[in-house]
């Protein structure tokens, strides 16, 4: 499959602002957003037949939407059933696939350029993350997770390997090597990172640190990574046939690897959509917990049975309108239950009746299979 460097012409122009817009200082700007997210939603109406009867079917078309909260969101399961792209298929240069353990389908994400992606998950991930690393500064990277050229649909090895191209270090490298833990090798990181005191990033879907921890622990090791250390962690905290919960989890990763909770961001992301939202701890360390996203998104929490605004500090639908959804939909129905703080959010878990799903699930299938 070819890799088209740009996007379809008639959807050039949406991309070089969009792009513009995740260029500059971050700044709500609610007037530019809406111009922005009526106008892609008029053209993936116009480009995606699926979304166009989707949304007719609800009575919405772009003569009669008027603001961002109107346009219509297509759940995620969607994304399994219909290949969602507002481009000619011929000019598919990527697809990302939603972590599977079955045979059963998985979803797809369609793109016909990296560029606006990229852009998109590079300054979320500094702003929360590396906050506190100057822009031109390189980061040590441990990532427990396949490298790109091994997981070539996984958005999250994706997003590993632009990091690591564009804030990694020389010692950055990716810790999963054919479905298992590189368990020798990752322990002589931690122990030179320890004994050289070089600040590490680990990054990788929960079950990751779960299976890392097991092993850790099963060799009697533990390590005091050095001050500026920090983790992310992704994807639940429910693997195959268990479910551990944050706070056990971190702890564990404090008592092992040395690294505060203070130090810990969960990311919340998802195949389907082109950005991702995070934990403001180190952002925000003296602020309450709690998730925030890039300008160019917006998040409704919507009463699961009506529909309507969930009541302020009543759980939620999460649903997501995201710019960075150029080539597929812009505005995506997760199965995720949420509660509004403040200026952000939190994740609550899967509603009732809703397929688990994600990176954690499918790193603990994989490592846990790797380990017998």
């Amino acid at each position: 499959m070819p890799r088209v460097s740009r996007p379809d012409p008639a959807r050039a122009d949406l991309d070089r602002r969009v792009r513009a817009f995740m260029r500059e200082p971050w700044r709500e700007d609610e007037a530019r957003f809406e111009a922005l997210a009526l106008e892609l939603f008029a053209f993936q109406f116009e480009h995606c037949a699926p979304y166009a009867r989707f949304c007719e079917g609800r009575g919405c078309t772009p003569h009669g939407v008027r603001s961002w909260r109107e346009i219509p969101a297509v759940p995620t399961g969607a994304f399994k059933e219909l290949a969602l792209r507002s481009f000619p298929a011929e000019r598919t240069c990527k697809v990302f696939r939603t972590s599977g353990t079955s045979a059963g389908r998985r979803g797809a994400l369609y793109l016909d350029t990296l560029e606006v992606y990229e852009a998109s998950l590079l300054p979320s991930f500094e702003r929360f993350v590396l906050p506190d690393l100057a822009p031109d500064a390189r980061a040590s990277f441990a990532m427990l997770a396949p490298s790109p050229g091994e997981a070539g649909e996984s958005s999250l090895s994706h997003m590993f390997g632009v990091l690591v191209a564009r804030r990694g270090g020389p010692r950055s490298e990716f810790f999963v090597r054919g479905g298992e833990l590189a368990e020798e090798r990752l322990s002589q990181a931690l122990r030179r990172a320890e004994r050289d005191g070089e600040a590490l990033v680990l990054c990788g879907a929960a079950f990751a640190f779960v299976h890392l921890l097991e092993r850790l622990a099963a060799r009697g090791e533990r390590v005091a990574l050095p001050p500026g250390s920090r983790a992310m962690e992704t994807g639940g905290f429910k693997g195959r046939a268990r479910e551990l919960g944050q706070e056990p989890l971190y702890a564990e990763i404090e008592a092992r690897l040395g690294i505060p909770p203070a130090r810990i961001v969960n990311q919340y992301g998802m195949t389907e959509l082109g950005s991702q939202f995070h934990d403001t701890v180190l952002r925000e360390p003296e602020a309450p917990r709690r998730k925030l996203g890039p300008p160019w998104t917006r998040v409704r929490l919507l009463d699961p049975e009506t529909g309507e605004e969930a009541a302020p500090g009543a759980a939620g639908m999460l649903t997501i309108v995201d710019l960075a959804n150029t080539g597929s939909v812009l505005a995506v129905q997760t199965a995720d239950l949420g509660r509004r703080l403040g200026d952000g959010f939190e994740v609550l878990g899967r509603a009732a009746g809703a397929e688990e799903r994600g990176c954690s699930i499918a790193a603990d299938a994989m490592l846990g299979a790797g380990a017998r």
